[in-house]
C-alpha cells in the first residue's frame, strides 16, 4: 500500500530530476557551441567580417589578438617574465528576441 504522501514525494522527485536533467543538456549545448567557436583574430578584416554576417552577429568567436596595457604591464613574483593586465571593460552584447505568446522582448 502506497500512501498519498509517497506518491507527492515520487512525483515531485521525478519532476526535479527531469527539470533539472533538461537544464543541464540546454546548458552541455552551450557549452559544446562555445568550444567548437572559431578563433578570429584582431586585424583590419574583422569589421568586414562581421558586417558579411547574417544580422551583422557572429554568434560565438574567440578573438585573438594583442593587448596593451593602459599604464604599465602586472608582472608575476613567481615566474619571470610572465606579465599580465587587468581587463578593464567589458562589453556583452544580448540579442532581444521577441516572445509572441508572452508579448515581451
Amino acid at each position: 500500500p502506497i500512501t498519498p504522501g509517497e506518491l507527492l514525494c515520487l512525483g515531485s522527485s521525478l519532476a526535479f530530476s527531469g527539470l533539472f536533467y533538461y537544464m543541464y543538456r540546454r546548458k552541455a549545448r552551450v557549452v559544446a557551441r562555445i568550444q567548437e567557436a572559431p578563433k578570429l583574430q584582431v586585424d583590419d578584416n574583422l569589421p568586414a567580417l562581421v558586417s558579411a554576417a547574417e544580422g551583422r552577429c557572429l554568434p560565438y568567436v574567440a578573438l585573438e589578438g594583442i593587448v596593451l596595457p593602459a599604464q604599465a604591464a602586472l608582472t608575476s613574483h613567481y615566474h619571470e617574465g610572465l606579465q599580465g593586465v587587468i581587463q578593464k571593460l567589458l562589453l556583452k552584447e544580448h540579442r532581444l528576441i521577441w516572445n509572441s505568446l508572452a508579448r515581451s522582448w
